[in-house]
């Protein structure tokens, strides 16, 4: 069985030669005659000189702009920093300039629980998303308005998002399964003028109709004037809301419109691209704001440098459109290759929907979470003894920590020769902090070092950078593809709180991790109370928003833990008013209202009855510190009892962890501290 470390694949000498990483390092010395021995030596130069790595990646990648940027970055500061500052550009027109090379290749694959495979060539796409974007703006929609979708992961979402930055308005974007709550409270912050919205989608072979859905967030935003309705269902008319509606297949009446007589809309490089919501353990969620050159230049060297992807590559990611892995799908598309749309349940009709599809679109890089992996892994599946995956070449694993058994059982079930990686990042960046490279071998739960242009250090219980050892991960450094602000934040109060307070002059993420004396990394979870549940988070404030409003409950605590074998434990502790009982109709009740709400996501996996809920000396929910005692944590290192606001109120927790490492239910930061 893999251990932790091992070293598990090494890549061929032809692998790391042709791949894009040496490449890049090629161009560098016969471009800026700079010459690196090691991915280490590039990435340690990266973040030492970031105006000569973002300029070099600017140049490399042939970014399209109107006029000459006046300098790579104004200053070095967190927030506020502004990259690339005089150049004009569109994220959309970068997507799309494959299109004149190969019009009618695949660009995208895609099905649905209700449609079979099929696929949507360059031309079509660009052809989609030219007379789209002009229907936009003949509807109105200028350089800066923000526009809303409500849908599933199916091409036609794709088409708007990329039809709405083509014109240069600010996308945002929540998945179906989310409820009226959840999707006022990210939608109100940025007042959207248009949605776009479905009449309901499929999953697991049922049905949900989302009009009554639909009919509630359009009420609940004053500022919508357009609504463009895609039936999934069946043929259906959008609902009379007292705006302007009208169905997808309107817009598309007309003639087409050539490459030649469409414009996009160039605009500066700190312009607004969209705006995706990372959710916190205290007020609304997070609106964070991203600018086309941060992303352009990010999603290039992610791409090409770090994914490998090139003009034969297929990349599939299991993804909804409420998580910011959807947005990268284009990673592909940049490079001239190909991406999967999925959308439905990966695990019906049969737990082996993904590797069939897989099989069946030829996809080079397959995209899921160690939680996916370890279903098959329990289930004693072989896909490779029933499919052929011989083009795969990258497993790519991301959303929750991975395990040495994950990184195992891939090599012995998919293919002995196969790159296994395990990748971490966020929301705030669109991107990876923690990533791949072609050229270094693969250690098992192992991710391979710290992206390039990421200044990552990880700080001890002493405020110290440390390695070899547990803490807290910072950056030091900006980075183009940090969010520009929160929505609605103008004197970046929330945002500091949020990311720099903790560490003056440091980014905190939130995450614990260590690094490896040889340039590795493994990350632990979640360091803050933010809930990770199934590689998307979402914020604890949005369930206690709900748990506030049920009769006879006095206050609750949720944390969600990432568990050794790559899957989630997410309990909800809940404390009574005198003369009210946690039976289980109250339980139904709980989970009912929560799924209605907010989304099946934040359903727990246990409701538990706890006689008090733990409080700091400043009135915060102990989350954290619950947390780090179901991950295994020693007392002393979780809290400290002289933060107590009550004498004794952790007891109960403690006990409850101890009785779950009792039962082996050990957690995943006792799992590989004791496995290193």
């Amino acid at each position: 069985m893999a251990k932790y470390g091992d070293i598990l694949w090494t890549p061929s000498e032809d692998f790391v030669a042709n791949s894009g990483m040496t490449r890049f390092m090629a161009w560098l010395k016969n471009s800026r005659g700079l010459s690196f021995d090691s991915y280490s030596d590039l990435q340690r130069w990266s973040c030492d000189d970031i105006e000569g790595f973002w300029a070099a990646i600017w140049d490399y990648f042939e970014i399209m702009s109107d006029g000459p940027y006046q300098s790579v970055i104004d200053e070095h500061r967190m927030p506020g920093a502004k990259w690339f500052a005089g150049a004009r550009l569109n994220f959309a027109e970068h997507v799309l300039r494959h299109e004149r090379n190969a019009p009618d290749k695949v660009v995208f694959h895609y099905l649905s629980e209700s449609q079979p495979l099929a696929g949507m060539t360059w031309r079509q796409l660009g052809s989609r998303v030219r007379m789209l974007a002009e229907r936009l703006r003949a509807l109105g929609i200028k350089p800066g308005d923000r526009v809303a979708s409500y849908m599933p992961n199916v091409p036609e979402t794709m088409v708007a998002m990329l039809a709405t930055t083509a014109v240069g308005a600010v996308w945002t974007s929540a998945a179906p399964e989310f409820g009226v709550e959840i999707v006022r409270d990210r939608f109100a912050q940025v007042s959207p003028v248009l949605l776009f919205a479905t009449d309901g989608y499929r999953f697991a072979g049922k049905t949900f109709p989302r009009d009554r859905e639909v009919t509630e967030i359009t009420a609940a935003l004053p500022s919508l004037q357009h609504l463009v309705w895609l039936p999934v269902l069946g043929e259906s008319s959008p609902p009379s809301l007292g705006v302007q509606s009208v169905t997808w297949q309107d817009l598309f009446d007309g003639p087409e419109i050539s490459l030649e007589n469409f414009r996009y809309e160039r605009v500066g490089s700190d312009h607004p691209l969209w705006v995706l919501f990372s959710s916190g353990t205290t007020g609304l969620p997070k609106a964070l704001v991203h600018g086309h050159a941060g992303i352009v230049v990010e999603f290039y060297k992610a791409a090409a440098l770090h994914q490998n992807l090139g003009s034969s590559s297929t990349m599939f990611f299991y993804s909804t459109t409420g998580w910011m892995m959807w947005n990268t799908l284009v990673w592909a598309p940049m490079m001239g290759g190909s991406a999967v749309l999925y959308d439905g349940s990966p695990s019906f009709p049969s737990t082996e929907k993904l590797w069939e599809m897989a099989s069946k679109t030829g996809a080079t890089v397959f995209g899921t979470s160690p939680t996916f992996i370890e279903t098959m892994r329990r289930a004693n599946f072989c896909p490779r003894s029933k499919y052929d995956l011989s083009k795969v070449e990258q497993i790519f694993l991301a959303g929750s920590p991975s395990t040495a058994e994950t990184f195992g059982w891939l090599y012995e079930n998919v293919s002995p020769d196969l790159w296994v990686t395990s990748q971490s990042g966020g929301t705030e960046f669109c991107s990876g902090i923690l990533a791949a490279s072609p050229t270094l071998p693969v250690r098992a739960a192992e991710i391979q070092g710290m992206a390039l242009g990421f200044d990552v250090g990880v700080v001890g219980d002493d405020g110290r950078d440390v390695i070899d050892q547990v803490g807290e991960m910072t950056i030091r450094k900006p980075t183009p593809s940090m969010p520009l602000f929160l929505w609605g934040d103008e004197d970046f109060r929330r945002y500091r709180e949020s990311y720099l307070e903790a560490y003056p002059g440091r980014w905190m993420h939130g995450d614990f991790m260590r690094l490896t004396p040889h340039g590795g990394a493994y990350v632990y979870g979640r360091s803050d109370a933010t809930l990770n549940r199934f590689g998307v988070r979402i914020g604890s404030a949005e369930i206690y928003g709900t748990m506030e409003a049920i009769e006879g409950i006095a206050d609750s605590l949720v944390v969600c833990i990432e568990e050794p074998g790559g899957g989630f434990y997410m309990p909800l502790f809940v404390c009574m008013k005198p003369g009210f009982s946690l039976d289980e109709r109250k339980r139904h009740e709980i989970v009912q209202r929560l799924r209605k709400e907010r989304s099946p996501r934040h359903v727990p996996d246990e409701i538990l009855e706890t006689p008090t809920i733990p409080y700091t000396l400043t009135g915060k929910k102990m989350e954290v510190p619950v947390r780090k005692l179901l991950m295994g944590w020693p007392r002393d290192r979780a809290y400290s009892d002289g933060v107590l606001r009550q004498a004794g109120s952790m007891e109960w927790f403690n006990d409850f962890a101890a009785r779950r490492a009792e039962n082996g239910q050990k957690g995943l930061y006792h799992t590989k501290i004791g496995s290193n």
